[in-house]
Parts: C-alpha cells; structure tokens; sequence
C-alpha cells in the first residue's frame, strides 16, 4: 500500500518549499511523507469510514507548497488517492495485510464482548454472521 503514499510523495517533492529558518533541512518533506503514509494507511484500515480522504491529504500537505503548485498538488493527490481506493476496492484483504501484517478482522463483538475473529465481507467489514449489524447502520444513515 505504501507505493502509493510514495509516488505521491516523489511526485510533490520538487515542489516542497523550503523549510523556515532554524529548522531541520528536511522537516517539510518528512511532515509530507508522513501525511500520506497516514492517509493511506488509514484509508486502508478504516476505509469505510474515511469519507474524503483526498481531500484531508490535500488539506494536510498544502502548507507545504506555494500557490502556484496548488493545482499540480491537488491533482497529483485526487489521482493517486483514486488509485488507491481502486485497489482496496479490487484487493480489500490484501491491502489491509500490508499495512497492517495482519489479515482483517469483522468490526463486531461477539456476545461475551471479544472481538469477533472471523474474516468480513469486503463491503462493509462484517462478517456473515453479523451482517445484521451493517444492515441497522444503514437504516440508521438513511433516518439521520
């Protein structure tokens, strides 16, 4: 998953400004890189609940930039977080071992409070078992 927090990051960095003075050399580069690996990350673990993360990577990484590379910016970050997204879409267990080094476990407990250990469904993080629980979270997105 981090190959695509990297290209995003080769692609931004002749465009990082200058730290200010007193700062390490490289402070500016380090905070971008660590946004996107965060965003991506993230998106790979908690994606169903990451609404936009384009655009919070965007909204983290664009102090680092001047205005004129604003656009090449929000551009490089909306296609790469796409691609991203398409891939945990096409490969959601996969992805989330990567980042994780564990295989994905269902967002539900059982009745005795642990954590349910079987593997979910890639469309919304339950197993078969509790899909009952996806189910009443959509009815209860549609009330709000």
């Amino acid at each position: 998953m981090y190959q695509f927090s990297r290209a995003i990051y080769r692609e931004l960095a002749p465009h990082i400004m200058a730290p200010p003075p007193g700062a390490a050399a490289s402070s500016n580069h380090c905070a971008v890189l660590r946004a996107c690996e965060e965003v991506i990350t993230r998106l790979a673990t908690d994606r169903h609940y990451f609404a936009r993360p384009a655009r919070t990577l965007f909204c983290d990484i664009r102090g680092y930039f001047p205005m004129s590379a604003q656009a090449q910016v929000h551009r490089v970050v909306t296609l790469y977080v796409g691609y991203a997204e398409q891939f945990l879409a096409e490969h959601p267990h996969e992805g989330y071992t990567a980042v994780n080094g564990a295989p994905p476990r269902c967002r539900a407990t059982t009745r005795k409070g642990a954590a349910c250990q079987r593997m979910p469904l890639a469309r919304n993080g339950y197993c078969p078992s509790h899909q009952h629980l996806a189910d009443t979270e959509d009815r209860e997105l549609a009330a709000a």
